[in-house]
Parts: structure tokens; sequence; C-alpha cells
């Protein structure tokens, strides 16, 4: 029998609107300690900046991570006219965010444009931040970053917010954590710079060198409806990962995490990504090899101001995350 793990979505509205570009996590680890501090036993901050949150158990060492960062853009150049010059700190399509809003840590706005004459153009430096603050366009601003501006809204059913990759992903993590009472030694980690290469993850992997990882992350809906061949939809469940260009998941862990949603009764889609990747792929690497699983959150416009997720997949995520973590076979049988 499905058991819902109960979600207080005032915290993934916290959580996509706080500031944490890849490798300017501050804020968004604050803000994260915060939530789970009380539900474990021992928080640590690695010298990369990862999170890592653990909550003692009875099992062998369990690993479920979760990046924090989101994509985000840096300033390389401010010109005589005060306009900023950026180049992309993940997978920022400029093409696709001209007249997008970006907001800077200290609250200083800007909005992406381009020059007048590339229509079409796909060269990052012919685009440009102009913002009404001029007198905060000076040469200081060289190096710091920003991100993509999008509010926080809800329906009954669908979240639309920025960052839903990966704060999606940490909300259900969050929510897990304070209600599991784990049968696993459990290390809950969030992860930095895995929108610039699962940089955090492969620190985190090499240190902890768990029994068992489960990667926690959002994955692309292409439910549009010029797409006759969808492969992954929003409201049709938790995607189930098979392989990205990272990592082909062992059809051990991928049945095991499947015949626990089957028995649960929650709902999931095959994930198959023919590109990209996500912390699993360092972490199955690491420390001679790692058993390693995926669950993904379906979201739709991913890297845009405006990625929309389903809440059913949320919980599906959530509540296949809790079902695996409370299996009691969860780690003996697959070490």
């Amino acid at each position: 029998m499905r058991e819902k793990i109960t979600l207080d979505y005032s915290v993934l509205n916290k959580l996509t609107q706080s500031f944490g570009p890849s490798g300017r996590e501050e804020s968004i680890r604050r803000l994260l300690i915060s939530l789970v501090k009380d539900h474990c036993d021992e928080i640590i901050c690695d010298r990369l900046g990862n999170l890592i949150v653990h909550k003692k158990g009875p099992g062998k060492k369990v690993l479920v991570a979760v990046h924090m960062d989101e994509i985000g853009l840096i300033i390389t150049n401010v010109d005589p006219k005060g306009f900023l010059r950026y180049s992309a700190v993940g997978g920022l399509r400029s093409r696709d965010l001209v007249h997008t809003r970006v907001r800077f840590e200290n609250d200083v706005y800007g909005m992406i444009s381009k020059e007048t004459d590339i229509y079409g153009e796909k060269k990052l430096e012919k685009y440009y931040i102009d913002s009404p603050a001029i007198e905060a366009c000076s040469q200081d601003l060289i190096g710091e970053m920003a991100v993509l501006f999008g509010p926080y809204n809800e329906s009954k059913d669908r979240v639309i917010a920025k960052s839903l990759d990966n704060r999606a992903g940490c909300f259900a993590a969050v929510e897990v954590l304070k209600q599991i009472q784990s049968r696993d030694d459990l290390y809950v980690v969030f992860t930095v710079q895995e929108e610039v290469g699962t940089r955090g993850a492969k620190i985190a992997a090499n240190v902890l060198q768990p029994d068992l990882a489960i990667v926690l992350d959002a994955t692309i809906a292409d439910d549009f409806p010029e797409n006759k061949n969808c492969t992954i939809a929003l409201g049709k469940g938790c995607g189930i990962k098979v392989m990205d260009r990272s990592i082909i998941i062992s059809p051990e862990i991928r049945e095991w995490i499947a015949g626990i949603a089957r028995e649960k009764q929650i709902p999931f889609q095959w994930e198959i990504l023919d590109k990209g990747g996500t912390d699993s792929g360092p972490i199955h690497l690491a420390h001679g090899g790692i058993l390693t699983g995926g669950i993904s959150i379906p979201i739709r416009h991913i890297h845009t101001p405006g990625e929309i997720a389903d809440k059913n997949d949320i919980q599906a995520a959530a509540d296949l995350l809790y079902a695996l973590l409370n299996t009691s076979e969860a780690s003996e049988r697959k070490t």
C-alpha cells in the first residue's frame, strides 16, 4: 500500500526563490541547513561546499544525492555605457531568453538582450544584460553571478518557477528527511556545481564511499503539442532512470526501484535520455564502482525562468524515495 508523505509547498516556494548558481551556493545552503537541522544527527559542509546531512541508522551506508545549484551567468565585462557582458554558468540558452529578467544576489535586476543586427545569432558574446541600476554597473560587477528571475506560482496540480531543476528534488529530499526513520546509515548530500560538470558529487562519493546511491534530480518533460513521440510527460509519475549520457543503470537496481514503485502503487515512467547527465554519472564510477539508481521529477521548459512541474510527480518522487529508504532490504540485498 502506498504511503504518501506530507509535502509543505511553502518550502518549495522558499527553495526556488533562493539564490544559488553553481559555485555560489551559500544562500541556498543556509536555507537547507535551517530546514533539516532538527531532523538529522549531523551536518557537515565539505571544502567544495556540499551539504552532507547524516541520519544515523543500523544498516549499510546509503547516499541520496540531490544537487542544490542552479544555472546562471557570470559577468565578464562592463562596457562604457554600462551594458553587462556575460558567460553562461551551466546550460543557459541565451537565444531562448531574450527579454528575460535576471537577478543578482544583492537584488539588482537586469534584462537579457541582444545586439539588434543578429537575429537568430547563437554567439554568446552578442548578448548582454541591460540593468536600470546604472550606478551598480561598474567594473566591480566583473565576476559576479546572476540567476534567472522567475517568481513562484502554484495551482491545485502544477507549479511554475525558476530552478525547479533541482529545487523540486531538494524539496522532496527535505520532506523525506523530516519523516523518515531510516533502516540504513543515511547520508543525504545536497551537492554543488552539478550544472557545470557534477563536481560536488565526485567529491562526496569518494569521501563517503556508500554501499548504495540514489540520485534525485529533474528530467526533461517533452509532452509538447507538436511532439508525437513523447517520452516523459507531466502528471504521469516520477521517472525511474534507465540511462543518460553519463550512466546506464544496472538492471538489478532499476528493477529493484521499479518493483518497490509497483508494490506501493507509485506511478512512474522510464527515463531514457540521449543527452545530458546527472550526479549519478560520477557517483557510479567512484571508489571502484558504486551501485547507483536514479529518481527523476519531470520538468517542462527546463533551464528557463518558467519551469513547470506537476505536484503529483513531485509526490510520486518523494513517496518512492521514502519507500526505498524505508525498505528493510534496501542495502542488504544490493551489496
